[in-house]
């Protein structure tokens, strides 16, 4: 299943939970704690479900035991986003528009993730879900007080109008929902989806992410009489259903949500403790450089820290020192990543395997690392880096045979080599690698003349390293000169978000860097990711360009795997055949959020095993900090 989180290139403020767990150890086990059946011998109804098993909270709970129910309701949140918006359409995000921060928050879903279990979640609009032994389809029965904020009645017209535009207008959906064939009505709150086969595993659930969107508001006219299309970018803002409504905004620049105080599903037990701000607003930087002065400059209130340097050298300044300005970590136990300078195959000088390693070998990450990152880092060395579904040392068992199965379109150093990043970090170790470097070069027929690396026809071997954060230009720059001593001409250029956006869309780049986030329950993502037909899908997250038998049949093994050991073997197999296939040079992880934040706000005692910070879903306004904190000021 999809992890969004820490994405560079997520769908911005779209409610899509992809962090989700696992099937049981030793058979495919569901939860099967049950709502009352609508008859004896009808179906029978889950108020959750889970692919760990047990549900932790049964019919009737109050609320997740890590928010604290009586949270006080008030204040402001300010927090940051870097680049612009002209979008708040997120059925065309990632195709059309800048897609608005935090429009996610006007929307709910048929389900809602609990951020102390993994691979749960329970019921949000649907106050059940149903399906059949061999999973061939799912139902779910929405509840009877759910509306829009214009007090309409949410229907299953609504979530198969929903359903159906955002898999037509978006990549992203279409590939997770790829195996979803059909959304139907099946009676007065009930929807059915059906999938093109049974056994997939994870569709019950993921069929419940989609945020459910108003189809008499989008099928209607505006305020001018012009008809509304959900396949369009529009500034307008939509019609929601969820805890907070847009209260204004300011093209660009600026979006503020207030509090829905009638919100329909407040005192659910999923909602209890959330949403505790009466108003969120998204100020825009131009960068992060520029959005780091503006929290030393209490334009916002909380931070995500991804740069080790930062956190090491730029809070040094008074209100860190004091204590307005709070400084914290949160562990990430949810998920596991793959970062990395990302090659695009659809250019014809990076389609062979030996130039792809040969970058890898000229990449001194050691010395970056101690240089540039402090040495904080490690060298990421799997696609599912920081979890057991990362494959290690030689494959045996049922990995071992799942390989087999398709030995034939898979490389043959997958049985006889374990995967290894270069090391580099001493002069000799960086000679041995260039070295090497350049015999594969010349092996993939790049050889050197007058001190360029050129191809057969003499034209000069050209890499253009792009990135949309000025931040991340001395990272590249560390890595040229090495990449220059190969011979190969090289240009850096840092473009703005949009263009950044537009070029990536249209996969329109030599190198970029990319992060795709890993839950501890792989599945049908790993389409959109890897798969082939999103290769030429504008706008999906294979920004690498990867069409490829093997791995498709490795990804089918994975969304219907039938038991946590054979999900775990799919999984290690794909991982391992993804690396032996040097798509990507790895970059690097820690394993916790750095934040800082302006010290009026708090949090529960216990926060969740899987939610990093969870700021601000389970947060709220804390009057006697903030009147302390601006004493300080």
């Amino acid at each position: 299943m999809k992890v969004v989180k820490n994405s560079k290139r997520k769908l911005t403020g779209v409610k899509l939970v992809r962090s989700f767990g696992l099937v049981c150890a030793v058979a495919f086990s569901w939860s099967m704690t049950l709502l009352q059946p609508a008859s004896a011998d009808e179906m029978q109804w889950r108020h959750g479900i889970s692919l760990m098993g047990d549900l932790k909270y049964q019919p009737g709970f109050k609320h997740f035991d890590y928010v604290n129910p009586n949270a006080p309701k008030g204040g402001l949140v300010r927090l940051a986003a870097n680049g612009t918006f002209d979008n708040f359409n997120l059925a065309v995000a990632g195709v059309k528009g800048q897609l608005g921060a935090g429009i996610g928050l006007l929307y709910n879903s048929l389900l809602s993730s609990s951020l102390d279990e993994v691979s749960t979640a329970y019921g949000e609009l649907a106050e059940g879900l149903s399906f059949p032994d061999d999973v061939s389809s799912v139902t779910y029965r929405l509840r009877a007080d759910a509306k829009w904020h214009d007090n309409t009645p949410i229907t299953p017209d609504d979530v198969i109008f929903s359903f159906e535009a955002l898999k037509a207008n978006s990549p992203q959906y279409a590939a997770y929902y790829a195996h979803v064939t059909k959304a139907e009505k099946t009676s007065e709150r009930d929807i059915t989806f059906t999938f093109d086969q049974p056994g997939n595993r994870e569709l019950p659930q993921i069929v419940g992410q989609f945020p459910v969107l108003p189809k008499h508001w989008w099928t209607g006219k505006d305020a001018n009489g012009k008809a509304r299309s959900v396949t369009e970018t529009t500034l307008e803002p939509p019609l929601g259903s969820g805890p907070y409504r847009i209260k204004n905004f300011a093209n660009g620049r600026s979006i503020s949500f207030e509090r829905v105080k009638d919100y329909w599903g407040q005192d659910l037990p999923t909602a209890i403790g959330t949403n505790n701000f009466d108003e969120m607003r998204y100020e825009y930087f131009r960068d992060s450089t520029v959005q780091l002065e503006g929290l030393k400059g209490d334009q916002y209130d909380f931070r995500l820290e991804n740069s080790s340097k930062n956190w090491a050298t730029a809070y040094d300044f008074p209100a860190v020192k004091d204590g307005r300005i709070v400084r914290e970590e949160f562990a990430e136990r949810a998920s596991g990543r793959m970062q990395g300078f990302a090659m695009n195959l659809r250019r014809e000088k990076f389609k062979d395997q030996r130039v792809r390693r040969a970058l890898n070998l000229a990449f001194d990450f050691e010395e970056m690392n101690k240089t540039v990152f402090f040495g904080a880092y490690k060298r990421i060395g799997s696609y599912f880096e920081g979890t057991e579904l990362a494959s290690t040392g030689m494959p045996d068992g049922l990995e071992k045979e799942i390989l087999e199965s398709v030995k034939d379109k898979i490389p043959a150093s997958v049985f006889s080599t374990p995967y290894a990043n270069p090391v580099n970090g001493t002069p000799q170790a960086v000679r041995d690698n260039l070295k090497e470097a350049d015999r594969l070069l010349r092996d993939a027929g790049y050889s050197v003349k007058d001190g360029k690396r050129v191809n057969s026809k003499g034209e000069p071997f050209v890499i253009e390293l792009l990135a949309d954060d000025p931040t991340f230009e001395r990272i590249l720059l560390f890595w040229k000169p090495s990449l220059e001593k190969l011979g190969l001409t090289v240009t850096v250029r840092v473009v703005d978000p949009a263009q950044y956006e537009n070029r990536m869309r249209d996969f329109d780049f030599d190198i970029t860097t990319d992060l795709w986030g890993q839950s501890l329950s792989p599945g049908n993502e790993q389409r959109e990711f890897w798969g082939t037909d999103a290769a030429t899908q504008k706008g999906s997250r294979n920004t690498i360009g990867i069409a490829d038998a093997g791995i498709d049949a490795l990804i089918d093994r994975i969304a219907f795997a039938k038991t946590r050991a054979e999900l775990v073997a799919a999984t290690h197999a794909l991982d391992r055949v993804l690396l032996a296939h040097d798509f990507i040079v790895p970059q690097w992880t820690y394993g916790f959020s750095r934040t800082a934040r302006w010290n009026r706000f708090s949090h529960p005692d216990k926060m969740p095993d899987y939610g990093a910070s969870a700021f601000p879903t389970i947060w709220w306004y804390d009057e006697a900090k903030a009147k302390e904190t601006a004493a300080k000021n």
